[in-house]
């Protein structure tokens, strides 16, 4: 990892929370996505099912994983667990960053089917970290964003403890937002940490940016 940041901070022709998100996301709450599974993504998810299960601990699930530090670093900090790191990209994960815990796992797959998947197999995460995902900031864009993608119905209902990190707080702000059309109240609070959990964590903590962190409980679908 680098010794000095060099990231500069998100830059968006958007001033606020997006005027459409509202009717985006309920929209997508009401119309259920319907994209046809990819073999390959069927398949990721079987190895990954086969994997929790023959760990048989609970689940943390680590979307958009990258290179997978942080899955290595959830491992550590939860040994009792069994945490799944997944990520689209097979560079990002084939980089080597030493052997995997014995109760970490990672796989490639598009979370778009995956988290579909899980959720019509019954999964239930404990927790669910959702670290730095790519903010695509221009205006344009809000339909890229998880918040505003067609699966975000499928992320809630998953459950589980919900953490997300950015360094855009508009990004947060949205995903705030959009938990709340679910009933979901979530949490924002700047985040100071000695010990970044990803790669990009530690770039932009040491290039002097602020950082911030979302935590919703989303078993509040279920209960609420």
């Amino acid at each position: 990892m680098p010794d000095k940041g060099c990231s500069r901070a998100v830059i968006s022709n958007q001033q606020g929370v997006h005027e459409s998100l509202l009717a985006v996301v309920e929209k997508h709450r009401a119309y259920p996505f319907q994209k046809p599974f990819a073999d390959f993504n069927r398949q990721a998810f079987a190895t990954a099912e086969a994997a929790w299960q023959a760990h048989g601990g609970p689940l943390i699930l680590d979307s958009c994983c990258g290179v997978g530090a942080s899955t290595r670093t959830l491992a550590r900090q939860f040994p009792e667990h069994f945490v799944l790191g997944v990520d689209r990209s097979a560079d990002r994960l084939q980089r080597n960053l030493g052997e995997l815990p014995e109760n970490a796992f990672l796989v490639r797959a598009d979370l778009a089917d995956f988290w579909r998947l899980a959720e019509a197999a019954g999964w239930q995460p404990e927790y669910h970290f959702l670290l730095y995902p790519n903010p695509c900031p221009k205006k344009k864009d809000l339909k890229q964003r998880w918040h505003g993608h067609p699966v975000f119905p499928s992320l809630v209902a998953l459950g589980g403890l919900l953490e997300s990190r950015s360094n855009w707080l508009l990004y947060l702000q949205e995903m705030q937002q959009a938990l709340q059309v679910f009933g979901i109240a979530a949490e924002i609070k700047p985040l100071v940490t000695d010990d970044p959990l990803t790669p990009f964590e530690r770039k932009y903590s040491l290039s002097g940016q602020a950082l911030w962190l979302l935590q919703a409980n989303l078993n509040q679908l279920a209960t609420g």
